[in-house]
């Protein structure tokens, strides 16, 4: 049964803390974390420091260390992202990364607009994950997409680890069953392992799109198309 009403990513201090005079200090805090990166300091160790000085939350610090990457790591994941167009080709989707940031979305929780283009979001799983009233949304506006997309498979990972992830895979075989493209969902120990040697990947995380063949910003497609009110926070950096 899912849990009705839940806004999913929802910290009431990141009224506060992601308020427009504290987001003009995270990106003051964010070049100097960057500038740090450049220079081949670790980011934990910069997001550290740099939180410090500025005296930053665990969620700031968090938020930043997601968003932002090395000039040259932006390079090479763009190098390998591709359009939406894929007729009659297979993708394969970073399930609960997908769909916890689309539900993120959903909810109005905060959001983060990186500097590799991805949208990722601060909900963090710790093991647990449980559906929601947004999951079904969240499911159909990925149905609607792939099928815009004229994929011919999808095939959905899920890791098996994290609790209530046979009754995920359950509603996306019931809720995709009437699309036209085939779907396939595997619970897996570790879908990171398994996507980071594919192509045409839909993900944010940053592990998988430094590793895979090739990627597909997908929740950012959809946030943009179908989620206008959404609470983007753009952490983008101009180069130079």
């Amino acid at each position: 049964m899912k849990n009705h009403f839940v806004r999913r990513g929802y910290v009431p201090t990141d009224l506060k803390e992601f308020n427009k005079d504290s987001c003009n200090l995270l990106r003051k805090a964010q070049k100097d974390i960057h500038y740090l990166i450049e220079k081949g300091y670790p980011i934990k160790s910069a997001s550290t420091f740099v939180g410090n000085h500025y005296v930053l939350s665990e969620r700031q610090r968090l938020a930043l260390v997601r968003a932002t990457s090395t000039y040259e790591t932006i390079k090479m994941r763009k190098s390998r992202q591709k359009r939406p167009e894929f007729n009659q080709k297979k993708v394969y989707i970073d399930g609960l990364n997908l769909i916890i940031t689309l539900e993120v979305a959903l909810s109005g929780s905060i959001l983060l607009r990186c500097m590799d283009g991805t949208i990722r979001d601060l909900a963090g799983l710790r093991g647990t994950y449980r559906l929601i009233d947004k999951t079904d949304i969240a499911i159909g506006l990925i149905g609607n997409k792939l099928e815009e997309m004229h994929i011919k498979e999808a095939y959905f990972y899920l890791d098996s680890p994290v609790s209530n992830t046979g009754r995920l895979k359950h509603r996306i075989q019931e809720l995709l069953a009437s699309y036209d493209f085939k779907v396939h969902v595997e619970l897996v120990n570790n879908a990171d392992i398994i996507l980071e040697k594919k192509d045409n990947v839909i993900t944010s995380d940053s592990v998988v799109l430094n590793k895979c063949t090739g990627w597909i910003n997908l929740a950012e497609e959809i946030i943009q198309e179908n989620i206008p009110d959404a609470f983007l926070l753009d952490l983008r950096m101009e180069e130079g």
